[in-house]
């Protein structure tokens, strides 16, 4: 049965490892400790284990900014994203939501729109070849 909840230290572990197995290293340990800490990070179980996060903040000209979403990988295409996502627009601090994702990432770009977000921009440089493409929803 799946659930959807703040993050606790307990969750820590069981976080960065997706996180782990989908970028192939633990370097954002401390940004998903600290999220945590700030009631910024929401998990998604199912069967009591945790098979994605999303991580926010408001620091986006004072919006709610999703800053990440991982779906650990053999649980994908099972709408995971799009709950966390949901859950997160009903408890947004904001009424205005940005996201974003590389122009190469076909996948979350579909979650995007599944979810109602709109194109509002783009950002060349960060990833060479390769720009973000911002996201916007309104709640």
């Amino acid at each position: 049965m799946k659930s959807i909840e703040m993050a606790q230290f307990i969750d820590l572990d069981d976080i960065v490892k997706i996180d782990e197995e989908v970028i192939g290293n633990n370097n954002r340990f401390d940004y998903i400790m600290k999220a945590i800490e700030e009631e910024r990070c929401i998990v998604v179980n199912n069967k009591n284990l945790i098979v994605g996060f999303l991580l926010f903040d408001t620091h986006f000209f004072n919006c709610s900014f999703i800053s990440l979403i991982i779906v650990k990988p053999t649980e994908r295409r099972k709408g995971y994203a799009s709950s966390l996502i949901e859950y997160f627009i009903n408890i947004s601090p904001t009424k205005k939501i940005f996201s974003s994702t590389n122009k190469s990432n076909q996948t979350m770009q579909e979650v995007f729109k599944i979810n109602g977000f709109i194109q509002s921009g783009f950002i060349e440089n960060l990833d060479e070849g390769d720009p973000e493409i911002i996201y916007f929803k309104s709640k």
